[in-house]
């Protein structure tokens, strides 16, 4: 019986925690070292949202969303156990 090899982590996939430790590191650098930057774009926000940030969380999650397979949306229905425990938490 041949096993199934799982594809190897990428260089991002594998650094990730790096990444994420660095952007850190930078917005908090641009923050304290250059001010100017915040300010100029706490002045893009509507209703308390702020638009940059919002378009960079669409960003981060755009690509999480294309890996969803669209087409097993129309068998939700037969497999209802799931909707029958969201029903239960939103009554």
């Amino acid at each position: 019986m041949k096993e199934r090899s799982a594809s190897p982590i990428g260089f991002f996939q594998k650094y990730l925690t790096v990444w994420v430790i660095l952007c850190m590191a930078v917005g908090i650098c641009v923050g304290k070292f250059l001010p100017q930057i915040p300010e100029f774009l706490n002045r893009f926000e509507y209703a308390r949202v702020s638009i940059p940030m919002a378009i960079l969380i669409w960003v981060m999650i755009y690509p999480m969303m294309m890996k969803v397979d669209f087409r097993s949306i129309k068998n939700v229905g037969r497999n209802p156990k799931g909707q029958f425990v969201l029903r239960y938490l939103w009554s």
